[in-house]
């Protein structure tokens, strides 16, 4: 097995998972089977009870891990199905330690950071970057561990210390270390400052990740030995930065880092990330990771990965013609908090040739006491909500919003707008439906409000003595119940799907059947039945709304259904779609990975 440890400095967010998402793709295209671990160094267990507005979004995998949202570009980068442990936390592991201690384990000895902790820490490394993330339950070759946070943080420390141990327990010729550092451009004198990243990989060194440590080694038993030749060996320099580095400045960088110049490699903002990929193919980096770790290439690899890599490059920067869609969610100032489902919505503009606009629509400033409050939010909002092509309401939880939330979706449908609602949109939909057309005044989710028409309730299993990982979560199956269905013929005509969720409130049961009566269709259904999946509404282009999170399996190259209905509907093209679509049942792949639309739509191209 190969390690590749991407540590990052001066700042966090500095882009070290698209980094190491890159480097997985290359790896990938070049045949090699690849696996991911993020390592957040914070006491929670998982990432199920954070602010969105502090981490963003929580992804979610199949085996229902709440888990970092940097897994979920592992995932899409990567094609791959990652586990809940390929995320390691502080709290996980001083977990297993203390169970370990509760179970006797280290009976007559001391428990302490220093073996224990550190001892954990490479030990679940081990373990986990043996676990297949592919369908044929391989083995990966190499393991790409991104060390969250920056060097230098105290609640790194035992994470820096357990890789410095960590690179003699696997050998020198299995451990690379990638460092991604922020070169930050002041805007009086435009000139690229190397300070802060001179002073973080000095940082870095002395921790023990450094070539210092080495040297002595090799200095002492054989001075023939060049340090030059072995720190290149040793790492290689990301610097992030607005625009491309003079040579001046990466040879500051190579001089006080100790790194030749060729291995200093600079990362300037792009306009989509996908380009992040072929471009650190362009400056070597696999000609570097090859000899660095004795790579040997693949003979039947199959090369055709990064060749659709620079047709989606090609694609989304030709895009013209514009669709509009208005995210309606109450954590619109980070745009974080909702990164699935904004590339859900990417993937499925590139597929129908358009050039995604999001517009980030406050829920609560739909709402009608903001007309008093703030008149001109109010109007704004409104004028953002009734000018987009099509509408979507993402998961959320708590209170807030919801009567915005519920007043855009009574727009839609009176409308006839293309309307996506997600987990909590489906829930507000069906609140709006009984409120406006089965006209139970003050219907409501048991989540808001306790009235007389709870048409959204708790989950009885749901168990409300703990928050963390209470909820139904995970990759479950969905059963269609009738063919006269928009979502199931984008899906291929299948009988069932397999997607991830993540909710504790339901429809209420009782009144699906009213429901139903009226025109609002519940097409989708759990195993027991119990369940309601998918929504869909009677003599509307596109009202769709679905109880779990589509957003989480999404790739690239594999749009998924909801989202791609949308847009579709939004271009004014999803019924000229439908009329492609296989009207024979298939058996497409919708086990751990996307449903493969490419397999059961046609394109539309425009003329």
């Amino acid at each position: 097995m190969k390690y590749i440890l991407v540590t990052g400095g001066v700042i966090s967010g500095i882009g070290k998972g698209i980094i190491a998402s890159s480097i997985g793709t290359i790896l990938r295209s070049n045949g090699f089977r690849v696996t991911s671990i993020k390592i957040d160094p914070y006491i929670n267990i998982d990432a199920g009870t954070f602010s969105p507005y502090e981490h963003g979004e929580v992804f979610v995998l199949d085996d229902g891990g709440e888990v970092d949202l940097d897994l979920g570009n592992y995932e899409r980068f990567l094609d791959i199905t990652l586990h809940r442990d390929n995320n390691i936390t502080t709290g996980k592991i001083y977990q297993s330690v203390i169970d370990k201690e509760r179970r006797g384990d280290y009976l007559g000895k001391t428990v302490q950071v220093v073996p224990h902790i550190t001892d954990a820490i490479q030990e679940w490394v081990e373990r986990v970057a043996c676990i297949s993330v592919d369908d044929d339950k391989t083995t990966p070759d190499i393991c790409i561990v991104e060390l969250g946070g920056t060097i230098g943080d105290i609640e790194s420390m035992p994470f820096v210390e357990a890789f410095r141990q960590f690179q003699f327990r696997v050998k020198r010729d299995n451990f690379c270390l990638v460092h991604v550092s922020l070169v930050p451009q002041p805007s009086a004198t435009k000139e690229h400052k190397t300070k802060p990243t001179q002073h973080s990989v000095k940082e870095l060194r002395g921790h023990g990740l450094s070539p210092d440590l080495v040297r002595k080694i090799l200095f002492s038993s054989n001075k023939n030995n060049s340090f030059d030749s072995l720190f290149l060996s040793c790492v290689k320099i990301f610097c992030r930065c607005a625009t491309q580095m003079p040579l001046a400045a990466k040879e500051k960088v190579a001089m006080f880092c100790q790194v030749e110049k060729e291995h200093v490699i600079c990362i300037p903002d792009v306009k989509t990330l996908y380009r992040v990929p072929i471009l650190l193919q362009e400056t070597g980096v696999f000609n570097f990771l090859s000899a660095r770790l004795g790579l040997t290439l693949k003979c039947n690899y199959d090369q055709s990965m990064m060749i659709k890599w620079r047709e989606l490059i090609e694609r989304s920067e030709r895009q013209l013609e514009e669709v509009v869609i208005a995210l309606v969610g109450k954590y619109t100032a980070l745009e974080d908090a909702y990164a699935s489902v904004l590339k859900a919505l990417n993937h499925a503009a590139l597929f129908c040739n358009r050039k995604l606009n999001i517009r980030f629509v406050h829920a609560s400033d739909l709402e009608a006491n903001k007309k008093k409050e703030d008149p001109v939010k109010y109007h704004e909002a409104w004028q953002q909500l009734c000018s987009a092509h099509g509408v979507i309401i993402p998961g959320g939880f708590g209170s807030r919003g919801v009567e915005g939330k519920i007043a855009a979706i009574e727009w839609a449908r009176t409308q006839s707008k293309p309307f996506l609602g997600i987990c909590l949109g489906l829930q507000c939909a069906v609140i709006e439906f009984a409120r406006h057309v089965l006209q139970y005044k003050g219907a409501n989710s048991s989540e808001f409000d306790k009235v007389e028409h709870q048409v959204v309730i708790e989950m009885p299993e749901h168990n409300t003595g703990t928050m963390g990982g209470t909820m139904r979560l995970g990759r479950r199956t969905t059963h269609f119940v009738t063919d006269d269905s928009i979502l199931k013929k984008l899906y291929g005509n299948v009988d069932t799907i397999d997607e991830r969720h993540r909710h504790r409130y339901e429809v209420n049961p009782k009144y699906v059947e009213e429901f139903e009566k009226a025109g609002m269709k519940f097409v989708g259904h759990s195993d027991d039945n119990q369940r309601m999946e998918i929504l869909e509404l009677d003599n509307h282009p596109y009202f769709v709304a679905v109880q779990y999170h589509p957003e989480y399996i999404s790739r690239p190259l594999k749009p998924t259904a909801p989202y791609l209905g949308l847009i579709w509907a939004a271009c004014g093209e999803l019924k000229n779609v439908l009329t492609h679509v296989t009207k024979e049942p298939t058996t497409p792949d919708i086990g751990n990975k996307s449903h493969d639309i490419f397999s059961h739509v046609t394109l539309f191209q425009r003329a």
